[in-house]
């Protein structure tokens, strides 16, 4: 599971190096392979079997539904494959792009996936979440946690 945050430098070439915690998951020390996509002002990077459920779940979804449509045109389409060599996975400058990643970047353990952050938007999203989990108490308990 991805879990934990880390600070970490993206070279100019767009390269970052995946944390040790993270390889030693059995799925990527199988298949040495990120899928990494766009979200909102972050990236997502799934191993290749979670991203296979979330397009085998897509695939069962209507077509003719434009809140799929737009899931589909943003998210599942922005998907790059990125192997892992030697620790590091580089990241498409499109992708970079669209997440406004510099330099210093945070990936964010989310158990599934991992977040890929710049650490500037990072540090004010942080912010908000502590603040937003401050008040989110009772609808958390209503999840059973």
């Amino acid at each position: 599971m991805f879990n934990g945050r880390f600070n970490h430098t993206l070279d100019e070439k767009g390269r970052l190096a995946i944390p040790a915690r993270f390889k030693d998951i059995p799925s990527l020390q199988e298949n040495p392979c990120l899928m990494v996509t766009n979200h909102i002002n972050c990236l997502w990077a799934f191993t290749k079997d979670e991203w296979q459920i979330i397009e085998d779940h897509v695939a069962k979804l209507p077509l003719m539904n434009n809140n799929l449509s737009s899931l589909r045109r943003y998210f599942i389409s922005g998907a790059k494959e990125c192997v892992i060599k030697q620790g590091r996975i580089t990241l498409p400058p499109d992708l970079r792009e669209i997440a406004g990643l510099q330099k210093d970047v945070m990936l964010v353990g989310g158990i599934k996936y991992f977040e890929i952050w710049d650490k500037s938007r990072w540090d004010e999203e942080f912010i908000r979440a502590r603040e937003e989990f401050q008040v989110s108490g009772p609808a958390l308990a209503d999840l059973g946690i």
